[in-house]
């Protein structure tokens, strides 16, 4: 053990490899410990305190979360909803994304500022002042409702990374195909789109993905007609053992991987991170 001692490990390896070394280390355990605490307890059938390891191992609870009778709705709830509120933001959002992009008005700094308001505090007292309003316009517990909720939720990133991506674009690009005779919609759809393709695509991913976790604004206006994935787990997570909810955690990471490997398959490797960095 004297062989191995931290001091001689210092000196033999020097002070940046070892500071490098611990920082690695902690951002390990920072950010997969929770991962692997879930991998652990989603084949768990007994796990209590003080023990540190599960005191019994099987797929009890994945029995049991595959058997619920509304398992495979809440599914298709989820992917319909997503589906969807990101169809209407695509509609909504890339025409005011490519106003922002190519007009000067005044107010525009203020306007793109805006959509990050909504993420400067705690969601639920919005979420809670569109309730007062929905319950006027009978708009409580119906699918339109919370499609409505997750639309305004896509805003900031169906409005900020597609207008970057349009300000990437030169407008000499699109005056040049006016000019051989091409139309305003033919201009957008054969050049600008084909170039911003990738920022709206990374857009409207993750306004998918972040519609499939939408718990809170579904749970208060949706609940209790209309049930998603993310409103469940809050149940599972209440009402049954922690190996519950990690088990439902990984049903719902499922259709996240697979949106992933569908965008990088169709787009190819590097659009998405293009998209970011545009």
């Amino acid at each position: 053990m004297k062989h191995l001692s931290p001091r001689r490990i210092f000196y033999t390896f020097g002070k940046k490899y070892v500071i490098d070394s611990l920082i690695f280390i902690v951002f390990f355990l920072f950010f997969f410990g929770p991962l692997l605490n879930t991998a652990m307890l989603i084949f768990a059938e007994r796990y209590q305190a003080p023990h540190l390891l599960p005191t019994r191992f099987g797929l009890q609870w994945w029995r049991y979360i595959l058997g619920q009778p509304e398992l495979l709705q809440v599914m298709l709830n989820s992917l319909l909803i997503a589906l969807i509120a990101t169809s209407i933001s695509l509609m909504i959002c890339l025409p005011a994304a490519y106003a922002v992009a190519r007009l000067q008005f005044k107010g525009k700094s203020f306007f793109l500022f805006s959509f990050l308001l909504t993420n400067a505090f705690p969601k639920i007292g919005l979420y809670t002042a569109i309730g007062i309003l929905f319950y006027r316009f009978h708009l409580m517990g119906t699918l339109t409702g919370v499609v409505i909720i997750h639309v305004l939720n896509m805003l900031l990133f169906m409005i900020w990374i597609p207008s970057g991506a349009f300000q990437k674009i030169r407008i000499q690009q699109e005056e040049a195909a006016r000019d051989v005779g091409a139309g305003p919609l033919r201009t957008f759809l054969s050049i600008t789109m084909p170039i911003a393709l990738p920022g709206i695509a990374v857009a409207a991913m993750f306004s998918f993905l972040g519609s499939l976790e939408e718990a809170q604004g579904t749970l208060l206006v949706g609940f209790p007609e209309v049930k998603t994935m993310a409103t469940s787990m809050y149940g599972m997570i209440l009402d049954y053992p922690p190996m519950a909810g990690a088990v439902f955690s990984v049903l719902l990471l499922i259709p996240t991987v697979i949106i992933l490997l569908v965008c990088r398959k169709l787009f190819g490797k590097g659009i998405l991170s293009g998209g970011i960095m545009m």
